[in-house]
């Protein structure tokens, strides 16, 4: 035989054709003539052993994009998760809360840890960690005077107050609201992770 890719006539040319047709079982099994598989039949040569499954599961391709199911829900890996889900099991918008009203910056990061799903949580937790990180070193800086302190602790208060507020709110339509130069850091940070 040759296999030349360039030859002059193809190599079927010579090719011997199938045997005739007997009586002898097929070693296929047919539609018409099924026949149950054992391993006596299979050493008679009546019925073929059943045919191999795909040694990998196949995956249920949705044609839809994540996100775009029915009630906000993405097949990933199987799992049904919402984007609204926690890592806490708390509510998203108080979970969003507590990242400016847990005595921040300590209650931010500890919700940055503990909070691995929600990534609306885990910006807010970043926004709260960053900016009240820099308040808290402003109280440290004005700490020699008492009415100095006060009114920056007051403003941390309405502050903080008004944070919780817009991240209640926003927590329906997963919008994020940022504060001017820690806001974007914490979104560059979230997109980082």
């Amino acid at each position: 035989m040759d296999f030349a890719p360039y030859q002059s006539s193809p190599p079927e040319h010579s090719r011997p054709f199938s045997p005739p047709r007997s009586n002898v079982a097929s070693p296929r099994a047919s539609l018409e003539n099924r026949r149950t598989y054992s391993p006596s039949n299979q050493q008679r040569g009546f019925a073929s052993p059943p045919p191999l499954q795909h040694p990998q599961p196949q995956r249920n391709w949705q044609p839809t994009l994540p996100g775009s199911a029915a009630g906000g829900y993405a097949a990933e890996g199987g799992a049904y998760v919402s984007e609204f889900d926690t890592s806490l099991g708390i509510r998203l918008d108080y979970e969003a809360c507590l990242a400016y009203l847990a005595l921040p910056p300590l209650g931010a990061i500890i919700l940055l840890i503990l909070e691995r799903k929600s990534d609306f949580v885990r910006f807010h937790a970043w926004q709260s960690s960053l900016l009240f990180t820099v308040v808290f070193i402003v109280h440290l800086i004005f700490s020699w005077s008492t009415f100095l302190s006060w009114v920056i602790f007051l403003a941390d208060l309405g502050l903080m107050g008004w944070l919780a507020l817009r991240a209640y709110r926003d927590a329906d339509t997963l919008d994020r609201f940022e504060v001017p130069v820690f806001g974007h850091i914490a979104s560059r940070i979230l997109d980082d992770e």
